[in-house]
């Protein structure tokens, strides 16, 4: 594949430049065996979406797009089977002459013919069967160890303030972004009246970082951590490596997820979230196609409209499920000439014939909806909403609970030794987010703090994120509605078709709360709006299901090592104080996966009512948390499926289950 067609002019206006690349340095490498053009400053990721390749590959005989969070790990094609040299495409910076193959299990590889026929625009991998992409860097061996005093994870506005006031305080200090650059997403926010802009922010921070001398990591993703200890997965000069550190402080400065609106077809190619498609332009100058829809329930997009149309491209409508949005960003858009849409909630998605996207909409009005006209664009910007990343706060012990009056998980308390800080923690505003990460610092030394004030614009005059976009229930047709943008390609069941059985009960609709696999937080929080999670056990199932990462694989021991707690922190007292450890096994022979929920009954599927989990597997067998006195025979729930099980003897380390 040659040339650049989702590349924006070099005239482009500052904001869409391109920030990252020197356009009068381009290069060509190859992916896959495609030759594709690129600038220095471009990733492997925003190179591939510039030369036009948008699709990841089919699931289900429909395209799922190719993004930030959905994108294969590639490796250097002279090492083809050398998994631990698999890197993300997004954190890999081109360089001329590199070649680089995707990363893809045999079921999801076409075979030559298929890598022949594929559609330009498509990487072509198969994605059928509930296949995931790989991310061999996850357990990769670690191959070095360090140690600070503190570690902030996250290069934004929040986690530079945070580490300078570390660094103030007289601590070692590591500052971790996972991009290429420091400054987070807050250009994407703009400016409230009496703020600095966050351009300036940006540049006087990260100035004094450099001028303090203080350490920072880019393109270091934080793979794992608990109390103490952080997996760093870190990308240099297209090499990467699986380190620890060590830090008695950590202060997570994360950020916010942005939340994907549920509809069929919200993965198609062309559908893209308002804070990638931002960042794609601003950083690289990538934006695909002349025109554009945006669907949205949150007021920053209307700020990504005027951006575009600054540089040339023609939004032709904003649909916002808000019936009356106020904001200062809405009453720009207006001058711009842009159409509004109040009101409307996207119904479904398909591709446009050609290229582009047709976008069906529905007026809603309390609980009635009814259909609106439908409209094409080269591409549709969604955006349902910012849920605060708590993945790493979940992992190290930190507690959470869904606010109904915010739809959001939100922080509780946590573990010894960790904060949260800016929009992590909850906080809307740029001031607030700098002087949350101080605060941070000071809780963590035990000095005194002065309370963040949080000044944000009245409602009056800034209408606040409505709940993320969930369309009205289809019956089964055309692409699935999945719950997040990211890896797990998690579907929102359909609606049971109408037939001559319609007078039948309808089946009950499956509960990831039931489920045994890993749930991001964007996934959690759908799962609370679709009900098939409840809302007050929301924090408690994104500690049961949040990403589990192996810590350490060197072969040398850690300086300190710790062995994890048969029982988590999290699941202290979730079935009952005396709860007691359990060897048991399935009636039928199989595997039982650690985090299945047990029941006393097959026909009990709420997870509030569950006896015991399935906590890890051993040479002894599956070990279970058992609520004191359950019975013997019992069942547990797998994918929707009930699965008997007994108790065998209560776990010691001597026993061993009967052959």
């Amino acid at each position: 594949m040659t040339g650049q067609p989702n590349r924006l002019a070099a005239t482009t206006p500052h904001q869409f430049s391109g920030s990252l690349i020197d356009r009068s340095k381009p290069l060509k490498f190859r992916l896959d065996g495609r030759i594709i053009e690129a600038f220095v400053g471009d990733s492997v990721l925003s190179a591939a979406l510039a030369a036009g390749i948008d699709t990841a590959g089919q699931r289900g005989g429909r395209p799922l797009a190719l993004s930030a969070r959905f994108a294969p790990s590639i490796i250097p094609v002279r090492h083809p089977g050398d998994t631990l040299r698999a890197l993300p495409m997004a954190r890999v910076s081109v360089t001329e002459g590199a070649d680089y193959l995707t990363v893809a299990g045999p079921a999801q590889r076409h075979g030559l013919l298929g890598r022949i026929l594929r559609p330009a625009r498509s990487l072509g991998l198969k994605l059928d069967g509930g296949q995931s992409l790989v991310q061999p860097w996850l357990d990769s061996p670690i191959e070095a160890e360090l140690e600070y005093d503190l570690v902030v994870v996250g290069g934004g506005v929040t986690g530079m303030a945070a580490a300078l006031a570390g660094n103030k305080a007289g601590l070692s200090v590591m500052l971790l972004e996972a991009t290429s650059l420091l400054g987070g997403h807050s250009r994407l926010f703009g400016t409230q009246d009496g703020e600095e802009t966050p351009d300036q922010s940006i540049e006087r921070l990260s100035s004094a970082v450099t001028k303090a001398g203080i350490a920072v990591q880019l393109c270091a993703e934080v793979t794992a951590q608990r109390p103490g200890l952080l997996r760093v997965h870190i990308v240099d000069a297209a090499q990467g490596r699986a380190v620890l550190i060590h830090a008695p402080r950590i202060i997570l400065a994360t950020g916010a997820v942005e939340r994907l609106p549920i509809f069929p077809g919200n993965r198609l190619p062309g559908v893209m979230g308002a804070l990638e498609a931002f960042e794609l332009a601003s950083r690289y100058g990538v934006w695909p196609g002349q025109t554009a829809l945006i669907a949205t329930a949150s007021n920053p997009a209307y700020r990504l409209a005027m951006l575009a149309s600054d540089a040339g491209v023609s939004v032709t409508r904003i649909l916002d499920t808000r019936p009356q949005p106020q904001s200062r960003f809405i009453e720009f858009a207006k001058a711009y000439g842009i159409t509004m849409a109040p009101g409307l909630v996207p119904a479904s998605a398909q591709p446009a014939k050609g290229r582009g996207i047709t976008l069906a909409s529905h007026l809603s009005a309390g609980r009635q909806t009814r259909p609106d006209a439908q409209v094409t664009g080269d591409r549709l910007i969604v955006c349902g909403g910012w849920q605060p990343d708590l993945t790493l706060w979940h992992m190290a012990g930190g507690h959470s609970r869904w606010n109904a009056q915010t739809h959001r998980l939100e922080p509780l308390d946590g573990p010894t030794g960790v904060a949260l800080a800016g929009s992590a923690a909850g906080y809307f505003s740029r001031h607030a987010a700098v002087d949350s990460g101080a605060d941070a610092v000071n809780m963590l030394l035990g000095r005194d703090r002065k309370p963040v004030h949080d000044v944000v614009i009245d409602p009056i005059h800034e209408t606040p994120d409505a709940p993320c976009p969930i369309s009205p229930l289809m019956p089964e047709a055309g692409p699935p509605a999945m719950l997040d943008s990211g890896l797990r390609l998690l579907e929102r069941p359909h609606a049971p078709s109408k037939g001559r059985l319609s007078w039948r009960k309808k089946p009950r609709l499956w509960s990831l709360a039931d489920t045994p696999q890993s749930l991001d937080i964007a996934a959690i929080a759908a799962g609370v709006q679709l009900d098939v999670i409840p809302a007050d056990r929301a924090g408690i199932v994104a500690q049961e299901r949040v990403g589990m990462v192996v810590i350490g694989t060197n072969s040398t021991p850690p300086p300190q090592p710790v062995t994890p707690p048969l029982v988590p922190a999290f699941l202290a007292a979730r079935f009952g104080s005396d709860a007691e450890l359990w060897l048991v096994a399935p009636v039928e022979p199989r595997m039982l996966d650690p985090g299945s929920l047990i029941h006393r009954s097959s026909s009990d599927h709420d997870p509030r009512h569950a006896v015991g989990v399935i906590l890890r597997t051993s040479d002894k067998g599956a070990i279970a948390l058992m609520a004191r006195q359950a019975p013997q025979t019992l069942s547990l729930r797998d994918h929707g499926r009930a699965i008997p099980i007994r108790l065998v003897a209560p776990y010691m380390e001597d026993v061993r289950l009967p052959q």
